[in-house]
């Protein structure tokens, strides 16, 4: 299991160093770039079996939990709807459980902007799951803004991991 999570670490980083970002200073939006740090849409990860049918780790070893989003945008990419899609059909293969989306921001920009920003985040990726047969009674969503950032740091390679979507299994 450390081992896994070992290899998905560098994965993350190895991602994270190839990545293009937008620069600050250009001012322009960017295309961004999106991708899934976890889990795979086949469903096969390694040690599975071991997992607790409709558990929490079972949703991020098998499907994915989170999605990214390019810088001051919180529109998916063929990426994230891809990430999203496997959410969706694991999501109807347990229709017991809720999930809550958490919508995260980089650091930059201020409080107030990030928050709503964050929330834009969250509705998009609701939206989807909903548009692939999810019922949104299901799934909640709240926006962290800048405020619960998963990598630290003051530069492009942090900013990245920061601006996604998380989905969270009650």
């Amino acid at each position: 299991m450390r081992l896994n999570i070992l290899a998905l670490l560098a994965s993350v980083v190895l991602v994270s160093a190839c990545a293009q970002d937008q620069d600050i200073s250009s001012g322009s939006s960017g295309t961004g770039t999106v991708a899934s740090t976890t889990g795979s849409s086949s469903g096969s990860g390694v040690g599975s079996s071991a997992l607790e049918p409709g558990s929490k780790e079972e949703f991020i070893a098998e499907v994915g939990d989170r999605v990214f989003f390019g810088y001051d945008k919180s529109d998916l990419t063929s990426s994230a709807q891809s990430t999203l899609d496997s959410q969706a059909l694991w999501l109807q293969k347990y229709p017991s459980v809720r999930v809550t989306v958490e919508g995260h921001c980089d650091e930059r920009g201020t409080r107030e902007y990030n928050l709503a920003l964050g929330e834009r985040r969250a509705s998009s990726v609701k939206d989807y799951l909903v548009a692939r047969g999810i019922d949104g009674g299901r799934i909640s969503t709240i926006s962290y803004g800048k405020e619960r950032p998963t990598a630290l740091g003051n530069n492009k390679g942090a900013w990245m991991q920061n601006r996604r979507g998380v989905t969270v299994v009650d």
